[in-house]
C-alpha cells in the first residue's frame, strides 16, 4: 500500500510525507528536483520512493501515469500538492507562463486522479491542494485564482462519482513556506491569517477521514468562505485589490 504525492519536496509537501509514511509501505515522492527527493530519501529513509518528474511536461506526466499503471500499486493516498503561483496582471504573464501554471495546477492533478483511482480501494483518499482563492476570482493572482476554483469544483465532483473514495479539496489561505515572499520593493509583506504547512495537513488528514470534501484549517478563512457565499463578488475584489495594492 502507497502514498502519491506530487510537489513531495516543498513545505507542505514533505509534511504530507512526515504524516503519512508511517500509514503506508512506502510515498511515491514525485518532484522535479533530484537532489531534493534524494534529500528527502536521506531523511525517511527507503519507505521514501522518488519519482523525478517535471508536471508542466506532457511527457513527463505521461510517464508517472505510466509507472503507475505498469506497477499497478494498492493506492491509500493521492495528494495533488504540486503547484506553482505569480502575482501580477494577466498582461505580463508570458505564455509559457500560463501554460505552465495551468499544466501544473489542473492538468496534472487531473491526469493523476484519474490514473490513480482504478488502483484505490475502499476507504482511500484523494487530497487536491487547491486554495482559500478558489472561493472567489482574485485580480492580480487571476491565473492561481481560476486553476484553483477548477480544483475545487472537480475534487468535489469526484467524492460524488466515487462512493468509496474520499476526496478532498484542501483550502489553505496563506500558507507559511519558502516560496512566500516576505517583502516587496522593501516593505515587509502582511499576511492575514497565516498558516503554518503543518496546521494545513494535520486539518487535511482530519477532515478527510470525516468525509469532507472540502478542508479549511482556520477560522479565518471559513469566515473568508462563508463572506464568498454571502457577499457580491464585485464588492469582494474591491477590498482584495485595496489590500495588495500597495505590493503591486
Amino acid at each position: 500500500m502507497i502514498a502519491v504525492i506530487t510537489g513531495a519536496t516543498g513545505d507542505i509537501g514533505e509534511e504530507f510525507v512526515k504524516k503519512l509514511i508511517s500509514e503506508v509501505d512506502y510515498v511515491w515522492a514525485v518532484g522535479r528536483s533530484e537532489n531534493k527527493l534524494a534529500a528527502l530519501k536521506n531523511t525517511y529513509g527507503d519507505k521514501i520512493v522518488p519519482v523525478k518528474a517535471d508536471l508542466s511536461d506532457k511527457d513527463e506526466i505521461y510517464s508517472v501515469c505510466a509507472k503507475i499503471e505498469k506497477e499497478k500499486p494498492s493506492i491509500k493516498y493521492l495528494v495533488n500538492n504540486a503547484g506553482v503561483a505569480k502575482m501580477a496582471p494577466v498582461s505580463e504573464f508570458s505564455l509559457e507562463e500560463i501554460s505552465n501554471m495551468l499544466d501544473i495546477n489542473d492538468k496534472a492533478a487531473t491526469l493523476m486522479c484519474r490514473v490513480c483511482i482504478p488502483y484505490m480501494a475502499k476507504d482511500s483518499y484523494i487530497l487536491n491542494i487547491a486554495s482559500a482563492s478558489a472561493f472567489q476570482p482574485n485580480p492580480y493572482i487571476a491565473l492561481y485564482s481560476a486553476s484553483k476554483a477548477y480544483l475545487l469544483s472537480f475534487t468535489r465532483s469526484l467524492n460524488v462519482e466515487n462512493d468509496d473514495i474520499t476526496c478532498t479539496a484542501v483550502c489553505p489561505g496563506w500558507v507559511d513556506t519558502k516560496m512566500l515572499p516576505k517583502a516587496n520593493k522593501g516593505k515587509d509583506i502582511k499576511y492575514p491569517g497565516m498558516v503554518t504547512a503543518d496546521q494545513v495537513v494535520d486539518a487535511a488528514l482530519k477532515d478527510c477521514k470525516k468525509g469532507k470534501d472540502v478542508s479549511v484549517c482556520s477560522f479565518y478563512y471559513r469566515y473568508m468562505r462563508f463572506l464568498s457565499k454571502v457577499m457580491p463578488h464585485r464588492t469582494l475584489m474591491k477590498f482584495w485589490v485595496k489590500g495588495i495594492r500597495q505590493y503591486l
